[in-house]
């Protein structure tokens, strides 16, 4: 079941990336209503990790341990 969703989930990112792209092409105008609502979708997602990252005190970028 799990499989399933996250099968729907990728179909639907993948669409939107496709109408995003059809989009600023010059597509009919129902892409480009999916395509400002794709990145309105991941506008919420960035601003979400953001959000969650200044909250922690590691933020994910910690580089400096690296020795290779």
């Amino acid at each position: 079941m799990i499989v399933l969703l996250l099968g729907v989930v990728l179909a639907l990112v993948i669409g939107g990336c496709v109408c995003v792209v059809w989009a600023s092409r010059g597509g009919p105008r129902w892409t480009r209503v999916v395509a400002t609502l794709t990145l309105a979708a991941g506008e919420m997602v960035r601003a979400s990790s953001r959000r969650r990252g200044s909250s922690n005190n590691n933020s994910g970028d910690d580089t400096s341990s690296y020795d290779g």
